[in-house]
């Protein structure tokens, strides 16, 4: 009995909903991806974060052939090293391979960090320039269609020219 009461007060809910969205909303949509793509200031935020990308990339390249030499000669005079050089030998092998894998997980976390800095200037002009034309055109729920979320909708106004002209963009 209070599952069907509880079904009945949402289906009242959605239905009451769904009346007023008819009514008292307005709603639009905008590709935040093509947005994006079109901002002033994204393309040098990029080339900045393939620099830095490039400036790891080197590093870890260098700590992979550090530990490949090593590990040659390694392998190449194993035979010829006494039981503690063989130990320490082994055991600098390991450290190192140790320290690429430290630094590969740091850099990863470090590119993420420095995009996120790079981009998150970009990305809050464009919600500020989204939420100044939903505004001041009335708008009471804009969609994100980059997000693919959507499966159905009525049909909607596309704010990206306002968007742009909002952010000079032509």
């Amino acid at each position: 009995m209070n599952k069907i009461f509880r079904i009945a007060l949402m289906m009242v809910f959605f239905v009451g909903l769904g009346s007023m969205a008819h009514s008292q909303n307005r709603f639009g949509h905008i590709d935040t991806n093509e947005l994006l793509r079109l901002m002033p200031g994204r393309e040098a935020a990029e080339q900045e974060l393939e620099r830095y990308a490039r400036e790891l990339e080197a590093q870890f390249v260098a700590m992979q052939t550090e530990f490949q030499t090593k590990y040659q000669n390694f392998l190449e005079n194993q035979e010829s090293f006494s039981p503690l050089i063989l130990q320490a030998r082994q055991r600098e092998l390991g450290n190192l391979q140790e320290r690429i894998i430290d630094f590969q997980q740091s850099a990863q976390q470090d590119l993420e960090t420095r995009e996120a800095q790079l981009l998150r200037p970009i990305i809050q002009q464009a919600r500020a320039a989204i939420e100044e034309v939903a505004k001041e055109n009335g708008y009471t729920y804009i969609f994100d269609m980059s997000m693919g979320t959507i499966l159905y909708a009525e049909p909607s106004d596309d704010i990206m020219p306002k968007v742009k002209l909002k952010l000079g963009i032509n």
